[in-house]
């Protein structure tokens, strides 16, 4: 018998959800992936570093033309100046990176403090470095910090603060006095950062991203990770990257060395030529803007309610007008009966309480968002 090292979780609710979409062959508005294609220019230039030979092993650190741009694109974005060689670690998605992460920073008895509602590696990553999850749980109404909550959590214990903006689930985006706020405990607590900014470039309503990167303090003392698949449609490919300072740097290599060593070569020379140009990131914002609005358009007329997402390609809908059920319950009879698959909020949460939210991805083609609140509209929630 194995003893289990993540006792009391079992699988995650975005491959729950997926195969109860499948199996009713619904709607799949569940799992955070788009439904249309990269940049054909993007396919063409894997394809070309492919049939060049740049087939075998990638340095460790990453291909260095690739850490050169990334260190360029940071400088243009957020006027960080960064050391491709030592500052800059490519991965194999950002999950591995938060993984890497929480792994070279938390040791026995750590307190990490993450703010739910949470992006679900998170906890587990905490557990298996043998740190102890401190949950703070954000503002329930609009999802914004209450920092004197979080200064009570921090003790002597605590290693790490992990936070993530532009946010999943919620949307929210960090103002200048989150900033501040955090600034102000850097400067005050003993305290690491693993900032996850894979959601950077979706960002709505003219708000701007705030990276760590921009802010000495901040930087100084974190891991700031990104998403090539997030920012370029190509979630399949699994592939992110880490920007610390040098000795944060290190201690994340010398794990990452040990659990993937390097990530897919070709890949890598793609992105490195593909992103010479800004115009995709650049444009993102009013692209996913138009979805965003055009799927609360067409929801308008239903019994949901939602505050537009201020970042990321998901949606917060409240359907406390339409049913009084537990959200996982609500979810597995909206697949079943209407024909759209959501994702519930409850996973996102330690304590699970009795939240009204269902959280939808709208990085979806016009037809998929319209077919899907057509049966959100006109679904008979007469047995909810």
């Amino acid at each position: 018998m194995i003893e289990s090292k993540l006792p009391g979780i079992g699988q995650s609710i975005f491959a729950v959800m997926t195969k109860m979409a499948n199996d009713q062959r619904a709607i799949n508005l569940s799992q955070g992936f788009p439904d249309f294609n990269c940049p054909d220019q993007l396919i063409e230039l894997v394809r070309h570093y492919s049939l060049k030979g740049f087939n075998q092993y990638a340095p460790m650190p990453g291909v260095l033309r690739l850490r050169e741009e990334i260190a360029a694109k940071v400088k243009r974005f957020y006027n960080h100046d960064t050391d491709p060689e030592l500052n800059i670690t490519i991965t194999a998605g950002a999950t591995q990176a938060l993984f890497t992460a929480i792994l070279a920073v938390v040791g026995d008895g750590d307190e990490v403090i993450v703010f739910e509602p949470a992006y679900d590696s998170y906890l587990p990553a905490i557990i298996l470095a043998g740190g102890v999850p401190v949950p703070v749980e954000l503002n329930e109404k609009d999802f914004s910090y209450d920092w004197e909550l979080v200064r009570a959590k921090i003790t002597n214990r605590t290693r790490l603060i992990i936070l993530n903006s532009p946010h999943n689930p919620s949307g929210y985006v960090f103002t200048p006095e989150d900033i501040s706020e955090l600034q102000k405990i850097a400067s005050e607590k003993d305290v690491f950062f693993i900032s996850d900014e894979v959601y950077e470039h979706i960002i709505f309503d003219g708000k701007e991203h705030l990276s760590f990167l921009k802010y000495p303090e901040l930087s100084s003392r974190s891991l700031v990770i990104s998403s090539f698949g997030k920012t370029y449609h190509t979630t399949g490919w699994k592939m992110g990257y880490v920007i610390a300072n040098e000795e944060l740097a290190k201690e994340f290599r010398k794990v990452h060395q040990f659990n993937v060593f390097a990530v897919n070569t070709p890949v890598q020379h793609a992105y490195a030529e593909f992103m010479k140009d800004d115009k995709h990131p650049r444009q993102l914002p009013e692209f996913y803007q138009k979805k965003r609005d055009y799927f609360l358009e067409l929801i308008s007329e239903s019994p949901f309610q939602a505050s537009p997402a201020s970042g990321t390609y998901f949606q917060l809908l409240d359907y406390t007008g339409i049913s009084s059920m537990d959200d996982f319950s609500f979810a597995e009879k909206l697949v079943k009966e209407i024909g759209v698959a959501v994702i519930p909020l409850s996973p996102f949460y330690t304590v699970k309480g009795k939240r009204k939210y269902i959280r939808i991805c709208f990085a979806k083609t016009e037809k998929v968002l319209e077919d899907a609140s057509l049966k959100l509209k006109s679904g008979s929630y007469s047995g909810f």
